[in-house]
């Protein structure tokens, strides 16, 4: 059997292509990658950690009621001491968790906000 051999430009261009045919496949196919969610700071009670947020992420997530979103914040960075004020921009996710016994009444649920201020 012979010897068959690809000129180098041949061989290099077949593997870029290769290349980024992989990549596309992988962007068009792959999963979807969370949105940065980001809202306005409405208020916030530094007693209770009680964060409230208004802006258009916030009306699709639970526990919204009237395009406003409030739930205890917990931040994403311990070492940051700031409070958030009104009117500034928080990038956040949020969780809603189930209420035991004895938690603001029986089958209770709040909304805990993660994230911090953005800037």
């Amino acid at each position: 059997m012979a010897n068959v051999t690809l000129p180098t430009p041949v061989l290099l261009a077949g593997g870029a292509l290769c290349l980024v045919g992989g990549y596309l496949l992988g962007a068009v196919t792959g999963p979807d990658t969370p949105d940065r969610t980001t809202a306005t700071v409405v208020s916030y009670q530094r007693d209770d950690s009680r964060l409230c947020l208004r802006g258009e992420a916030v009306e699709d997530q639970r526990g919204a009621e009237d395009g406003e979103l409030c739930g205890v914040w917990r931040r994403s960075n311990p070492a940051t001491r700031d409070d958030p004020k009104a009117g500034e921009e928080f990038r956040f996710v949020t969780q809603e968790v189930s209420g035991q016994e004895g938690d603001q009444g029986s089958g209770s649920s709040t909304v805990v906000i993660y994230g911090d201020l953005i800037g």
